[in-house]
């Protein structure tokens, strides 16, 4: 590779051949590792650097950004002399170093050159902006439902014909109303909606003579003041509805509709949202499909809560996975089936797309021959949505992970009271499935058999949990390293298998022992707190760690992709800040606490 300084790209095209000479001569060509830092706050550059390989990562005034090869780091502080950033090397870095006696002549000689540098400040600091409005936005999802537009409530009765209750509304320039009704002697409330007013049209009965009551519909959600508007966010993506009711205690206080929610939000979510539902082929779900990970982004960049970030992408992720599931496969075998998601998918903690983990339950009695074609088309379709095959063919190609109801039943018995090794993980992934499509009913069997045939089942679940054990922690001399690392070496930490793993499946045993439907880790903790079988204290340690572990995980993935590496869960700790490695220090004293409640729970050291 030349070390000639390249003046290809901005602003150093800008230069005349004399200028470029001038630069030539003072350019010093540096090479350094990964983690070295290029530039400190508080500190008062006298050199630009340009890189010519490798990847450094600029943290300033909050905000993160990857640099690449031909980029400047960092005309800012130059320009000021005074550094608001930290510039730190993700990888082996070869770049040059220009004195800023000559940058500044340069600036001011040749007028052009100027610009160009000026313009690209401008750009960034507009970029950032972005971010900022972004966040402000994004922080908006935090308020309540009271505090946001809420559309008073206008009744009226069921009995009233249709033609009246249109006039009513155009009187009062709105589209819906709230119908009151009895039915079996008890008062009912339901919403009469203008797209109800395009079905009622197509009733045998006219309109003038046609009870409001007999095209209203009485299923309505509803939700507290007092919930988040994120949670009015995931109760319209998850009900596929454009309203929802909103109460204090028992009182209907307003409605809340999509339209409003969204003038409080950015809309991206609602966009990805819409095109599910309106996609008709493959190729037009796969679209929406590819825009998550930058909703993950921006959710991420705006400095949202990384439980949130995890419930949000888990709805869109049900969403693409039953709106795909009925393109591909015959109305009657979703109706005679149940399409499952597992592992952190089922329990809504994963965020970027690792892998497929899926299984179908088919109601018994039931056969279709497109069943296998089916399958094998959903899995070819996730590949292109960007989640990869599983490593352990957990998928719904695979017969073990689609069966009748009756034979999956006896397959759970199997992996309780058999000797196959690998029982014990695959009802541990099942025990987090969660129904995407079909009939949730044909889940909820298998599982209350599950738990049922758990029961006594102590030494199993015993042996389950030994799998806590499955991942050995590092050496005890990188453990009292770990705060202080300055190895040059490149040492890593598994995110996964030493950090969420032992909580995930501690608190997995637990619920399966203590027959808990809960799903999610953090809701299988609480519930076991308010069971008094964990202390609350430890909880609360647990709950702050998975979190802290997801958070970690998340920025290292997008920090891979920015690097164009494949996602992993290995982190280099010398890409982690003091502080990152103060909290992971903590988090594993807490992750081995949990260790030895459950080793001593389970007598693993029996």
């Amino acid at each position: 590779m030349s070390n000639a300084f390249s003046f290809e790209r901005a602003p150093f095209n800008e230069l005349s051949a004399t200028e470029q000479t001038q630069v030539r001569e003072v350019a010093l060509h540096v090479r350094l590792a990964a983690g070295d830092h290029m530039l400190l706050p508080n500190s008062a550059p006298q050199y630009l650097w340009v890189l010519q390989t490798g990847h450094a990562q600029l943290d300033e005034d909050g905000h993160v950004h990857v640099l690449t090869t031909g980029e400047a780091v960092s005309w800012r502080a130059l320009l000021t002399q005074h550094s608001h950033a930290t510039v730190t090397t993700l990888d082996e870095v070869c770049a040059w170093q220009l004195p800023k006696a000559t940058m500044m002549a340069l600036l001011g000689d040749n007028p052009r050159f100027s610009a160009r540098v000026f313009a690209t400040m401008a750009s960034n600091l507009a970029d950032d902006e972005d971010i900022n409005h972004n966040r402000e936005l994004l922080s908006l999802m935090l308020l309540r439902v009271k505090d946001a537009y809420l559309q008073k409530p206008f009744y009226v009765d069921g009995q009233l014909d249709l033609v009246s209750v249109c006039k009513r509304l155009s009187e009062k320039k709105l589209t819906n109303a709230l119908v009151r009704d009895t039915q079996d002697g008890g008062e009912r409330i339901g919403m009469f909606t203008t797209t109800d007013l395009r079905d009622a049209l197509l009733h045998p009965t006219p309109p003038a003579r046609l009870a409001v009551r007999e095209v209203t519909r009485f299923d309505l959600i509803s939700l507290s003041s007092d919930a988040e508007l994120f949670d009015a966010l995931l109760i319209m993506l998850r009900h596929r509805v454009h309203r929802v009711l909103v109460k204090d205690g028992d009182a209907i206080v307003g409605i809340l509709s999509q339209l409003d929610l969204m003038s409080f939000m950015s809309n991206h979510s609602h966009l990805i949202t819409l095109q599910v539902e309106q996609a008709h082929t493959v190729a037009e779900l796969q679209v929406a499909a590819l825009q998550v990970d930058d909703t993950i982004k921006l959710l991420q960049r705006g400095g949202m809560r990384i439980e949130i970030i995890s419930r949000l992408v888990s709805e869109l992720n049900s969403q693409i996975f039953a709106r795909l599931w009925a393109l591909l496969a015959p109305p009657e075998l979703v109706q005679n089936s149940c399409l499952l998601v597992m592992g952190s998918e089922g329990r809504s903690e994963q965020i970027l797309k690792t892998d497929q983990d899926n299984a179908l339950l088919l109601r018994d009695g039931y056969a279709n021959p497109n069943l296998e074609e089916a399958t094998r088309q959903f899995s070819a379709a996730l590949l292109t949505f960007g989640y990869p095959p599983c490593p352990g063919n957990i998928m719904v190609t695979n017969p073990l992970w689609c069966q009748s109801l009756a034979a999956f039943r006896q397959t759970i018995g199997q992996w309780l009271y058999g000797a196959d090794a690998e029982g014990k993980m695959n009802l541990a992934i099942f025990m987090d499935a969660r129904a995407v499509a079909g009939d949730a009913a044909l889940l909820a069997n298998a599982r209350d058999y599950a738990l049922k045939l758990a029961i006594g089942s102590d030494t199993f679940i015993g042996r389950m949990a030994s799998a806590i054990d499955q991942f050995a922690e590092p050496a005890s001399g990188w453990w009292q390293r770990l705060p202080l690392l300055h190895s040059r070496e490149p040492e890593t930490f598994d995110l996964k298998k030493i950090g969420t793993f032992p909580i995930v499946h501690g608190a997995r045993a637990l619920a399966l022992e203590y027959r808990l439907e809960a799903l999610g880790t953090v809701e299988r903790l609480q519930a076991l707190a308010n069971r008094q079988i964990l202390p609350m204290a430890l909880v609360r340690d647990l709950v702050e760690t998975l979190h802290m572990m997801m958070t970690l995980k998340l920025r290292n993935n997008l920090r891979q992709i920015s690097l164009g590496q494949a996602i992993s869960n290995l982190v280099e700790l010398s890409s982690l800040g003091t502080l990152d490695r103060d909290q992971l220090t903590d988090a594993l004293g807490i992750i081995r606490q949990f260790k030895q409640f459950l080793r001593l729970h389970y007598r693993l050291e029996a």
